[in-house]
């Protein structure tokens, strides 16, 4: 589960958390939110921030490798094992704007959160407030009022989405699912 980090969300993007110290010199082994810690190694600038919102002045990576679902780093200004578990805990943010370009047709996960979600036959189901996973795949959480809807992010059921929009073919069941409504 991912902590609830404050930060500002406008300009930052949290990408992982630093879940431990990693040996003696320093390094610690940041957790990949996006489940892919190979990308870590490509950002520049990495900031850290409290649960509490502080923020850190930027970091850059002196070393950086891939261990199973986590991206051991050593980071500049970090000499030793204190200093590791000094920031242990901390989310792990880049600036939106270091972010590569994505292709045509392609977007970022964050770009969906704030966006109106409609099924094909017009019914408004509400605004996407977050992303998670179940462990098998994304989902969009999708809340109106005092329902909340969640929606698998697959080509299948995401028909067209845009700056303002995401449009849905929900399979038979899906929106059912999290009411009180029985489908027997």
């Amino acid at each position: 589960m991912i902590d609830d980090f404050i930060y500002p969300a406008e300009t930052y993007l949290l990408i992982g958390k630093i879940i431990e110290p990693h040996g003696l010199k320093g390094e610690v082994k940041i957790f990949s939110y996006a489940g892919q810690p190979e990308n870590i190694k490509s950002y520049k600038k990495l900031f850290l921030v409290t649960l509490s919102g502080e923020l850190s002045q930027a970091y850059s990576m002196e070393k950086c490798r891939v261990k199973g679902k986590s991206a051991i780093v050593r980071l500049t200004s970090v000499n030793d094992r204190n200093g590791a578990e000094a920031i242990t805990g901390t989310g792990v943010l880049i600036l939106k704007e270091d972010l590569p370009q994505p292709g045509q047709n392609e977007f970022y996960l964050y770009q969906m959160e704030g966006l109106t979600v409609i099924t094909v036959d017009g019914r408004r189901l509400g605004t996407v407030t977050s992303i998670m996973s179940n462990g098998a795949q994304d989902l969009l959480v999708v809340q109106d009022d005092d329902e909340e809807y969640l929606i698998p992010i697959l080509d299948s059921i995401i028909i067209h989405h845009d700056t303002e929009k995401i449009v849905i073919a929900p399979p038979p069941g899906l929106l059912e699912i999290n009411s009180g409504d029985s489908l027997l």
